[in-house]
């Protein structure tokens, strides 16, 4: 394979990877008009999810010639590493979908690489150049924007808890891309993709069971198609396509290439949900996209 081919294969990739994750929105305000509560779609999701991570974990170690001795203590952290990226990332991101369109969600969802330039600046003490202070300013100048007609749409209830969500489940989802930096070198990506999100499937399990005792198979048909849906290509296909991608793309190739993912999913909530696109949004998700773009640019440079 030359590395033309290579790399267009790479693209190709974490182009599908955006679009399932842009999907992912569209899947959850489906199911929520058959009465299903978020705990309860989260939890089919990690169900159905489950076994498919499970093969491919089984797979691995029956293509190695040697499993990698791995402590106890790199476990634990992956486990913690999961639950707090794909648990309580998820969750909250889910509860959020509740009161606020599926477009504005992604915009939302999409500045966690500010969170990650923060985190790093704040905790690992990485240096913040001048140029990624001005991404930042027009990435939230982006989000504000994107608000502005969103305040004036009375049929969203409650616009401000749903933002806050999404906003929270980006910053939880960015401690868990810092933190799976040295995990990942540790046992491979594919073994810490699979690992952090069953890691996941227990607590949110715990959680369903005191909610509402587990009974999550009461809800139409229609439910169960679409939480597999979701399962297989917003969850397991995109993980891997975009965790391949960059391999062959380069990290922040990778980040460029996936900035297409908002755009996927005005487009699809506008299709399938129906949600108006309006100019401020239009103009909003040029500035976030952007500012990203810049972040991500500049951080991988």
């Amino acid at each position: 394979m030359t590395d033309r081919t290579k790399y267009l294969v790479g693209a190709f990739l974490v182009f599908g990877a955006a679009f399932g994750f842009a999907l992912k929105g569209i899947f959850i305000k489906s199911a929520f008009q058959y009465g299903i509560d978020s705990i309860s779609l989260l939890s089919l999701r990690f169900l159905f999810s489950a076994p498919f991570y499970l093969f491919i974990i089984f797979r691995k170690r029956l293509k190695e010639d040697a499993t990698p001795v791995i402590s106890g203590k790199v476990w634990l952290q992956v486990a913690f590493i999961g639950f707090i990226g794909y648990y309580v990332s998820a969750y909250v991101n889910f509860l959020g979908l509740e009161y606020i369109s599926a477009n504005l969600e992604r915009i939302l969802l999409f500045i966690y690489p500010t969170f990650v330039l923060l985190i790093n600046a704040f905790l690992v003490k990485k240096k913040v150049s001048r140029l990624q202070w001005l991404a930042l300013l027009i990435t939230y100048a982006g989000i504000f924007v994107a608000f502005l007609r969103h305040f004036e749409a009375h049929q969203q209830k409650n616009i401000a808890l749903g933002a806050f969500l999404v906003i929270l489940s980006g910053f939880t989802y960015s401690f868990y891309l810092v933190g799976s930096d040295k995990l990942v070198s540790k046992i491979g990506t594919t073994r810490f993709t699979s690992w952090a999100m069953l890691s996941a499937l227990v607590p949110t399990l715990i959680h369903s069971f005191f909610f509402n005792r587990l009974d999550i198979f009461q809800f139409p048909a229609q439910v169960y198609v679409i939480a597999l849906a979701m399962a297989i290509f917003s969850t397991v296909l995109p993980t891997f396509m975009f965790s391949e991608g960059i391999k062959r793309v380069g990290s922040g190739n990778a980040s460029i290439i996936a900035s297409i993912g908002p755009i996927f999913t005005i487009v699809l909530a506008s299709l399938f949900l129906h949600e108006p696109i309006w100019a401020e949004q239009i103009v909003g998700t040029i500035l976030v996209l952007t500012g990203v773009f810049l972040v991500s640019w500049k951080s991988k440079k």
